[in-house]
């Protein structure tokens, strides 16, 4: 497995040791990571955009302007055998530190772009809710684009006679949809960094500007996020749930990344310094 670090570093971690080798240090905030088949890894970097790291640990800018325009929160990132790449960016208002804001302005200046082997760079999707993970289909038909904001997973077709056309995949979710990925068991899976507030989806039909106010109040009297290791796993091909699985019991939470592998679900948190692995899942 590989995960990026608060200190800028990218690292592969054993899941069944523990031990983790250095890939090497962006330079940046690593979020969304992707190994490459040579050992290199492509990374979207909060701070410096679509990086690619080489098995060496060099570093290479691929993408760090969109349509004339810095690249801000590079999110999430997935690619092709043919060497396209596609990554989201979640926000051109807010960064990090601050992402929050978004959620309660509903700015939806998420974006998803394309990278083609040749360096041109298209954007393919823009106006998303806060777009953030992302994972192409194996037969590379479609991609799975979560959109954090707007509780949904969405289905873009690549190819065949919707290519071009986006619909939802998954709606209505109970809790924020961050990263996601395609399992060993064939299924979606994604993270939910935190359950919805009831608040929040009432401040939804105001306007912006009002909504704005109150995140400008007091940090101790907002919304605050209740602390739980959640992930869900949907079928990719009619969105169909098959697992929900959650727990509050070590404490572990904002949960932003999710890996299934025969059974074993490995999660990462956004403000957490270790991995995570949920219990096995039964399998009779």
């Amino acid at each position: 497995m590989v995960t990026g670090l608060r200190d800028g570093s990218v690292v592969r971690v054993d899941p069944a040791t523990g031990a983790r080798t250095l890939v090497g240090r962006t330079g940046g905030r690593p979020l969304g990571v992707e190994p490459c088949a040579d050992g290199g890894v492509l990374v979207c970097d909060h701070d410096r955009g679509l990086l690619r790291l080489s098995p060496g640990g060099g570093v290479e800018v691929l993408v760090a302007e969109v349509d004339g325009e810095p690249v801000t929160f590079a999110s999430n990132v997935t690619s092709a055998p043919d060497g396209t790449v596609w990554f989201t960016t979640s926000t051109s208002r807010w960064d990090l530190e601050h992402h929050v804001g978004d959620l309660f302005e509903h700015s939806a200046t998420g974006r998803l772009v394309r990278r083609d082997p040749d360096g041109t760079v298209t954007t393919v999707l823009s106006g998303l809710g806060f777009a953030n993970g992302l994972v192409l289909a194996p037969d590379g038909s479609h991609l799975l684009v979560a959109e954090t904001s707007r509780y949904r997973v969405l289905r873009h077709w690549l190819t065949g006679p919707r290519a071009g056309s986006t619909e939802p995949l998954v709606e209505g979710l109970p809790g924020f949809p961050d990263n996601v990925s395609l399992g060993s068991d064939g299924l979606l899976w994604v993270a939910i960094a935190a359950p919805r507030n009831a608040l929040l989806d009432r401040l939804l039909p105001l306007p912006g500007v009002l909504r704005l106010a109150l995140w400008n109040v007091p940090e101790r009297v907002r919304p605050r996020a209740t602390p739980i290791a959640w992930v869900m796993a949907f079928d990719p091909a009619d969105g169909r749930r098959v697992h929900d699985l959650r727990s509050t019991e070590a404490g572990y939470g904002f949960v932003t990344a999710v890996a299934e592998r025969d059974g074993t679900v490995v999660v990462a948190g956004l403000h957490e310094d270790d991995l995570a692995v949920l219990e096995p899942l039964d399998r009779n």
